[in-house]
């Protein structure tokens, strides 16, 4: 069993989970490259997986549907009308062909309805555009509150899991962890990797969760260096009897979302 990258538009990764033969493939929001995907690889289309609705992530749905027939899994919480599955937390989604089981994780916060896949014997996860590597998704219709909760449910996740995320922001991202944890020695490490790979035109993404857990401020947002800064940037105030973790990580995203 395999994850294949496949890009689009100007930062998006679709993946085709394969085992050489059948493929599903996860939030297409483009169908031209995953079928030109398919047939290179001579690979047909077993299921379609979708993270949530926004049209990068869902837009090659319909034009996949008229390639091949397949059911379409997503999230019951949100309005998709090509789903044929609709899915809650907990549902375990198996897909026969590909002898493949995910489990079901709802991570609202960048929207309503947004889920996650995890498959737990392979220790992969497709997270949308919750988790990033070394970031996290806008808050468009969620709340700080449902993020933190989201987010602490992926890291529980086995350590060496991986991050299979929706973007390539990763540089961008490091950019404002370092701004954030300017000390942070395992995060200089990963801007140095991260870069080399980019430089060879090369993914960032998978990460894993231990990476994040290390490198990612918004999984460190209860940290004492983090709070310091924010704190130091007045976007928290200077004295605080007590800490508020949803207050941090609401300031957190907020100077993220108006960062050059």
């Amino acid at each position: 069993m395999n994850v294949l990258t496949v890009p689009a538009f100007d930062d998006n990764y679709l993946w085709l989970i394969h085992d050489g033969v059948h493929a599903a493939v996860v939030d297409p929001g483009d169908a031209t490259p995953i079928i030109a995907a398919l047939d290179a690889h001579g690979l047909t289309l077993a299921a379609i997986l979708l993270t949530h609705h926004h049209a990068d992530h869902v837009g090659g749905v319909p034009a996949l549907l008229q390639h091949t027939q397949v059911p379409v899994y997503g999230p019951a919480g949100e309005a998709i009308p090509t789903i044929t599955q609709a899915l809650w937390e907990n549902d375990l989604v198996h897909l026969a062909d590909l002898a493949l089981d995910l489990k079901v994780i709802d991570v609202p916060g960048h929207t309503k309805g947004h889920i996650a896949y995890y498959a737990a014997r392979q220790g992969w996860l497709f997270c949308g555009d919750t988790l990033f590597a070394g970031g996290c998704g806008r808050l468009f219709e969620g709340t700080a509150a449902q993020m933190v909760n989201s987010l602490s449910k992926l890291t529980a996740l086995p350590g060496d899991t991986k991050v299979y995320c929706a973007h390539e922001y990763t540089l961008s991202n490091l950019r404002f962890a370092r701004e954030i944890e300017p000390g942070n020695e395992a995060l200089i490490a990963r801007i140095e990797n991260e870069q080399a790979k980019r430089s060879r035109h090369e993914p960032t993404v998978p990460s894993t969760i231990a990476l994040e857990i290390q490198t990612n401020p918004f999984l460190r947002y209860k940290e004492k260096p983090v709070v310091a800064r924010l704190q130091q940037a007045g976007r928290l105030p200077s004295v605080l009897s007590q800490i508020d973790p949803v207050e941090t990580f609401a300031a957190l995203r907020e100077w993220k979302n108006s960062y050059k």
